[in-house]
Formats: C-alpha cells, structure tokens, sequence
C-alpha cells in the first residue's frame, strides 16, 4: 500500500514525544515510524471488514496481524520511552475493534480496572492507551474526539455517585437524559443532513459546550483526523475522550466502515534513561508558542499548569522528583514560608472549575525548595473532609517525592476510610520499599474493611515492588509482596457484577454492603466456564503480580514457587475472566522475560508446561501474551487463534 501524501493531522516529533505527553496528553505516530511493513494495514483491514460484514467476532486472534502492530518497533519504542520497558496489556477487555457509526458517546475517562472497574489514576505515566488505524481516517469517518490538556484534571468520584463507576463524566446528564441513544447521522437521525456535516447538531454544541463549560486552562475538542492507514494514537488513560459519529453518507460505512483497535497498557518497569542522566533540563514551556497538533497557544499556560507538566516530563525520563523550580530557589527562607501558606491557601479553593489551581497549588508546593514546609501543608490538606483537597494534596505528596513517606504511612492509619485509600495509594508512586512501608500496604489488603482500600492495597504492592526493582532499595523485600499477594487471593472472592446484581446500567450502580467501589461490567465472553463476575482486590493483585513477574524469577526468591501454583490455579479455575488473563500472562513473563542466568527447576518445568496450562482455558489473551514474549508461532497449537 503506498504511502498517501495529503495533509494529515501533525505527527508527534520523535525528539518531542515525551515532552508533548507530559503536557499534551497524547501523541500521534505515522505508519511509517511503525517498522512494519504498511501491506500489513492493508490484511487487517481486508479481514477484518469481511469479519465485520457478516457479524463475526474480531479479536487479535482472528487477525494476528494486529500482534505485528504491538510489537512493531516503533510501537514498542514509544511506548519504553513513555511507560517503560516491557509494558504490559491489560487482558481481556476492549482489546478489539471500534467501528465508527451514527451515535457519539458523551466524553470520559477511561480506566485500567478495566470493563468500568474503578481504579485509582496515576498522574504518572502508569497506565496509557493505544489506539491504532488500519485505514485512513478522515474527518467525516467519525474519528475518535479527545480533550488534550485534560489528564491532570478530573472531578470527585468517592461520595459522588455520577461518576462511582470507573469512567468519569464531563456530562453525566447527557447519559441521564438519553442523548447517548439518539443516532446523530444515518438513516435514523432526525437532524437536518446541512446541521450535521457542519456540526450544527444540538449533540455537536452539547459536546464543544461540555468541554468549554468546564473552565479549565487550555482544554478544547480535538477530533483525531485526518490520519493515515497505520496511525498509532497514544494517550493518557485519564484524558477525556468519546467515540464519535459519521458525517458522511450512511449507505458508503459498510463499503467503507472506520475500525479502530483499543489497546490498554500499563508500567511494569521504571524509568531507565540511566544513572548517569540528571534530567531534561528546564523547558520553557510558554515559548513553545502553538501547540502543531491541537493548535493551543502554550503562551496561556499559567505556573500552576506547567509545574504539573514539569514534573511529569521529569519523572518520565528519571523516574525521580526533578529539583526546585528555579523562581522557588530564589525565595528567601521567610519568602519560602509566605509562598507556602499563599499556595495551602490556593490548595482549598472551592468549585469543580478550580481543580487545576489545586492541582497546581499542590505542585508548586512540592517544587519550593524545602520538603519539610511542603510536606507539612500538603499532609494537613490530606485530612481535608472535601475529596477533591485531599486529591490534590496526595499528587502533591506523590510530587515531593520520599520525603513524603512518613506523612503517607500515618494516613494509612485513619479512621477514615478515604485517607487510608489516599495514603497507600500515595506510598505506591513515591515511597521506598521498606520493613514499616510493606507492612502498612500489605495489612491493608489483608483486613481493611473497605474493597476499594484493599484493592489500592494490592496495586501499591506492585508499584513498590517495580521501583525495588528498578533503583534496587527494598528488593530483598519482594518475595514478601508476592507472598502478601498469594495470600490475598487465597481469601478475595469474586461477586456478580454490580450492573447485573443491582440491574442497572453500569454507569448507575451504587455502592453496597459487600463493596463500596465499582468493580465494573461482568463479562463472561459467552463460555460456560466463566461467569459475569469481578473483584477489584484479585484483579488488582494479579495486576501487581505481572508487574513482578515481567523481572524475572530471581527477584521473587523464596515466594517464587507459590506465586507459580497461585497463578496456575487462577487460570485453571477462576471463573473471572479478567484475572485467568492476568494469571496467564504472569507466567508467560516469568517464562520468557528476564531470563538471563540460570534458572530455578519450577521455571523450567513452567516452561515445559506453559502451553499445556494455557490450553486448559478455552480463550488466551493474545494480545497480552505476545507483548510479555509468547511467540505468534504457538498460535496455531489454539483453536481460538483461527
């Protein structure tokens, strides 16, 4: 397929794409930086319209071509470069394709939980999406709408109820009042054809005004368009987005119908720019001017904006804290302690529209030049009863860095059940992996009351234990967050989903007895062995267990040969779709990822057997497997890869 020449939306430069993540949100990469070759676009599309056209199932099995994609080398250098090294693909879940059609879906965040579970937004690159084109996307094709500039920005979701399931609204009233179902273009709409090729619609202006309305710096819709056959979209997993409809003639998308394939991607190693690496320098970030790709003037930008990206761009590449702002280093001491109280101030503004001066404020006081004053005021605002404070106050403890740890390990010792959440969680991103640290994250998830807790619990083992990995302080210390690990699964049980417990939509289940957070949608993929079952806790867990197998069997010492029969029983037995995929591709990791020197007899024998106890599951998570170092060639050993 040649390469097309007309105008498309800006491609992210190579030297810029951290950088512009930091900020941005989200990069573009052309089909030519892939390292595929572009014929490949052209066999995915082909089967999977035929697939499409007479209703079949398409998955990465079906097309195992997309399995080139993932693993393409400029995928895979993109995403070392903005999530690290031997990323992982959450399993199991929208890993499909999206055709573009008549309705638009109202703007969200999505979540790594994944099918609507809630779980807890890392404002460091953690967890991303990948979207990726098999065919040119053209503006009237319906191509996905993103608000760049939005991911550092969010609304309360603990007490409130509109956003209790995993994705969060801009408009939760559009989903309330219908909107959502009524067709927008094709045979169906009742908008005048001119209204809606010039985006007249009362959706189009509900959907710009959503955007506009929420009085945050910078934000405004970017429709992903037009794109070339092969475009990879990345972009953070807390930006808002929304599928979009067609502006064209209803009776070509069948001829021409616009896929996408949604990948969602996770951290399991820290950042490696090298020892010998102090960072990126400061970025003027104003004097950048127009942003190419969403035409955004960055000379708007405030410091309560460009402190968050700084930090950002920073960690991205260091996976440290960078240093105090140079304005923050000309303080005097008595201006320092003015500054500070200025910002604690600033950090308790009031309103929805205010979050990016909390957030701001948060950062700023984690860049003053003196940990302890910062600490001091973000750990007060931690105890805030306002959900959105205490937000603001955990990212900025997160920003300080480990002089937050101690702040962070009294809040988990709360009585109340949302700054225990906020300390562990806080732990997971910034703390060293020490005695008094494991001992407060792994008691959480043992006996915490709240699911929500003990779910953070679990994720925050994981995080700790990739940064042991990666800085080697506390790593003697992982065979016990495996151990703590295996022991939560031995008790954690799976529920029915809630939507389907409480019959109702997902977007409007509530809180219970048994589970004070959404777990999201059951899915049970139309097998007997499985049923519409979720756990927040052992999927978390298991999620933290890929972290720790994709370092291979020698960092999981003594507790290496129970994870293994932990894991094994999960894919044998466990009727949640969700963790078999986990399960399975944490022994995939162990098998085939760091596996330098020699190994342990239980690997050698996973080894021997891996294929054997994936073929005991009737469906394998492919996807996640070849990116964890299964190779494509045991696909035809599979009836599902057919």
């Amino acid at each position: 397929m040649a390469t097309k020449t007309y105008a498309t939306l800006p491609y992210t430069e190579p030297d810029h794409l951290v950088r512009d993540f930091a900020s941005r949100g989200i990069v573009a990469l052309p089909p030519e930086s892939l390292g595929i070759p572009e014929k490949i676009h052209q066999r995915i599309y082909t089967v999977e319209k035929q697939a499409y056209l007479a209703r079949k199932p398409v998955t990465p099995g079906s097309i195992p071509e997309v399995l080139e994609v993932i693993n393409a080398p400029g995928v895979v250098d993109a995403c070392n470069r903005i999530v690290g090294r031997n990323w992982a693909i959450v399993p199991f879940t929208h890993n499909a394709s999206f055709a573009s059609g008549a309705r638009d879906q109202h703007w969200h965040k999505d979540d790594n939980g994944p099918y609507n579970g809630r779980k807890q937004r890392h404002h460091q690159a953690v967890q991303i999406e990948m979207l990726y084109y098999p065919q040119d996307v053209t503006e009237v094709m319906g191509p996905t709408a993103t608000v760049p500039y939005s991911h550092y920005w969010t609304f309360n979701h603990e007490e409130n109820h509109d956003n209790f399931a995993g994705a969060d609204h801009l408009d939760f009233e559009y989903q309330i009042s219908g909107m959502e179902g009524v067709p927008v273009s094709g045979p169906d709409s009742d908008y005048d054809w001119e209204d809606v090729i010039h985006r007249r619609t009362a959706h189009d202006v509900r959907m710009r005004e959503a955007v506009s309305n929420t009085g945050w710096p910078l934000v405004k819709p970017l429709e992903a368009a037009p794109l070339r056959a092969g475009s990879v979209l990345l972009y953070s997993h807390n930006t808002f987005h929304r599928g979009n409809h067609r502006r064209d003639d209803w009776r070509l998308w069948d001829a021409h119908p616009r896929f996408m394939w949604r990948f969602w991607i996770y951290r399991t190693t820290e950042p490696d720019e090298g020892d010998d690496y102090d960072g990126p320098g400061e970025t003027a970030w104003r004097e950048l001017g127009v942003d190419p790709l969403t035409g955004v003037d960055l000379r708007e930008a405030s410091d309560d904006t460009t402190v968050v990206w700084r930090y950002h761009n920073h960690w991205m590449r260091t996976g440290r804290t960078p240093p105090p702002r140079p304005e923050a280093r000309a303080l005097s001491a008595q201006g320092r302690e003015a500054k500070a109280g200025e910002l604690a101030e600033q950090l308790r503004t009031m309103g929805d529209e205010a979050e990016p001066l909390r957030i701001g404020a948060a950062y700023r006081l984690a860049s003053i030049g003196d940990g302890a004053l910062a600490v001091k005021h973000l750990g007060a605002a931690l105890y805030s009863h306002r959900e959105s404070v205490r937000r603001a106050a955990t990212y900025g403890l997160i920003a300080v860095g480990t002089q937050s740890t101690e702040t962070l390990l009294e809040a988990t010792k709360s009585p109340v059940k949302w700054v225990r959440k906020a300390g562990v969680y806080g732990l997971g991103d910034c703390a060293p992996l020490t005695e008094e640290v494991l001992s407060a994250a792994a008691s959480l998830l043992h006996n915490d009351p709240s699911v929500y807790v003990r779910a953070v619990a679990a994720g925050t083992l994981g995080c700790l234990g990739r940064r042991a990995a990666g800085t080697g302080v506390g790593r003697s210390l992982v065979p016990r967050i495996l151990d703590a690990l295996v022991r939560s699964l031995a008790h954690e049980e799976n529920r029915l989903s809630m939507d389907l417990a409480q019959q109702r939509s997902i977007k409007f289940v509530r809180p219970t007895d048994e589970c004070d957070v959404c777990e999201g949608n059951g899915v049970d993929m139309g097998l007997e062995r499985f049923d519409p079952v979720r756990s927040a806790v052992r999927e978390n867990a298991l999620w933290a267990m890929v972290i720790l197998c994709s370092h291979g069997a020698h960092l999981a010492g003594y507790a290496l040969d129970a994870a293994i029969d932990a894991l094994t029983e999960v894919v044998r037995t466990d009727r949640n779709v969700i963790c078999v995929g986990y399960a399975m591709d944490a022994l995939n990791r162990l098998v085939n990822l760091e596996t330098e020197g020699p190994l342990p007899a239980s690997v050698d024998r996973l080894r021997a057997d891996l294929l054997s106890i994936l073929g005991e599951c009737p469906i394998r998570c492919w996807e996640a497997l070849v990116r964890g170092g299964l190779s494509t060639e045991h696909l035809s050993t599979f009836s599902d890869a057919g």
